[in-house]
């Protein structure tokens, strides 16, 4: 799915000569939100042409990892240490959750001691939701299932327990679910931080002065959508897979707000510890250095 034809009726179109950068981000409500400006062309940058194409966070983890393609990215954390060799991460346009985030739920009430012996359906071994799961119990037996089947999978028996992301976070218990533990109140108990769980990486060979321009329009846009919030959440809303009005804005202000706009110094600390613990604990094979953009 590609957005960049959505583009406001009272600008200009760029020049056909401007220099294309490819942006891909995944289809959730959040992130068009904080695209809202560039998408629209309501934010721009002389001699630039913002291409957006729409892509699950899972897939494009992968692209990252194994192409390299798109000039700025949406990744999960977990991701980063794959592509830190090509892409940097842009210091703005995260999700962070603030002692919340993707949650454990089952059919039934288990137990901690319980969940951690069970199978349980993930969303993608390079989400951050999985690091922190295997943070949280490394023992712990997980399938790979699209994240918006988790739900129905748990559902209809196939799994005792799922991980979910996403907008499911407001809408399991309409399901029939319990939530058996949130992995960022979780994280917030164990380390006193925010849970950052996915951000946006710039590539590297765009060089330092585009890498900034570049980063600087997401800031703008970021800034633009908290400051017209009803037609940038309108525009949200058709990335919102069946969310009421009142529900998408508690979500997007869940994932969009001034720590969207800087993460912060705890909020940098956070996202280097996370990576820390996983090689420290062996999920993240190497390493990892974070450089900040912006």
């Amino acid at each position: 799915m590609n957005a960049s034809s959505s583009v406001s009726s009272e600008s200009a179109p760029p020049p056909s000569t401007a220099r294309e950068i490819l942006i891909a981000h995944s289809p959730d409500s959040d992130d068009a939100f904080m695209f809202y400006g560039m998408a629209t062309n309501k934010v721009r940058r002389p001699g630039l042409k913002f291409t957006h194409t729409l892509t699950d966070i899972e897939t494009l983890n992968q692209k990252a990892i194994n192409e390299a393609y798109y000039d700025v990215t949406a990744i999960s954390f977990h991701a980063y240490p794959y592509i830190q060799d090509n892409y940097a991460l842009m210091a703005c346009g995260g999700s962070v959750g603030e002692g919340y985030g993707p949650m454990i739920v089952a059919s039934r009430p288990f137990t901690l001691d319980e969940v951690r012996k069970v199978r349980i359906a993930i969303p993608g071994t390079l989400t951050t939701a999985y690091l922190t799961l295997k943070l949280f119990a490394p023992e712990i037996e997980t399938a790979v299932i699209p994240f918006d089947r988790i739900i129905p999978e748990v559902q209809a028996g196939n799994f005792d327990a799922g991980l979910i992301i996403h907008e499911g976070q407001l809408t399991y218990s309409q399901s029939g679910l319990h939530k058996i533990l949130d992995l960022g109140q979780w994280w917030r108990d164990e380390t006193g931080l925010p849970l950052p769980l996915g951000g946006n990486a710039i590539r590297r060979s765009l060089g330092d002065d585009l890498m900034l321009t570049v980063t600087g329009a997401l800031r703008e846009s970021i800034q633009h959508g908290l400051e017209h919030r009803e037609p940038a959440l309108a525009y949200a809303m058709q990335f919102a897979r069946d969310l009421d009005h009142d529900l998408a804005n508690k979500f997007v202000g869940m994932y969009v707000n001034e720590r969207t706009l800087n993460y912060g110094e705890d909020g940098k600390e956070a996202i280097r510890k996370l990576l820390q613990m996983g090689h420290e604990r062996g999920v993240i094979p190497h390493p990892v250095k974070v450089d900040f953009i912006g």
